[in-house]
């Protein structure tokens, strides 16, 4: 189990509206992915040569995130396939889910400039945290 990211609603992150502009929770996604794979795999991982490339997201948005809201997101993989896997997050504050979404992932090699099996490592870890 991996603790989730909490997040830190900034002023800049509020539209006209007063909540949390619905692009803001992409940067949020990817704040707490990076969190995600900083705790599984180390700062050392070579993303370079063990990559990752973004090919869709997908975001539900149940509660509108406000200022002084305090928004945990948990992630979980809910899928994992050869080169690909898809990672959830569910945004809760106090306990309540406010949106959910999913991204899925390719493996990618960025000194050849292409698709990889996911690694090793990265499997492992990826699979004991596979959703049922």
């Amino acid at each position: 189990m991996i603790e989730p990211s909490k997040i830190y609603v900034r002023f800049s992150d509020i539209d006209v509206m007063g909540h949390v502009n619905n692009a803001v929770y992409l940067n949020y996604f990817e704040s707490a992915r990076m969190d995600f794979f900083n705790a599984l795999l180390g700062k050392d991982w070579d993303w370079v040569g063990n990559g990752i490339i973004l090919l869709k997201n997908e975001i539900e948005y149940l509660r509108p995130v406000v200022l002084h809201d305090e928004p945990q997101i948990h992630l979980s993989v809910e899928n994992l396939g050869n080169k690909s896997f898809v990672l959830g997050y569910q945004l809760l504050v106090n306990g309540v889910l406010y949106t959910r979404g999913k991204s899925t992932l390719v493996c990618f090699d960025y000194r050849r400039k292409t698709t990889m099996e996911i690694p090793q490592k990265l499997r492992t870890v990826l699979t004991g945290l596979i959703v049922e």
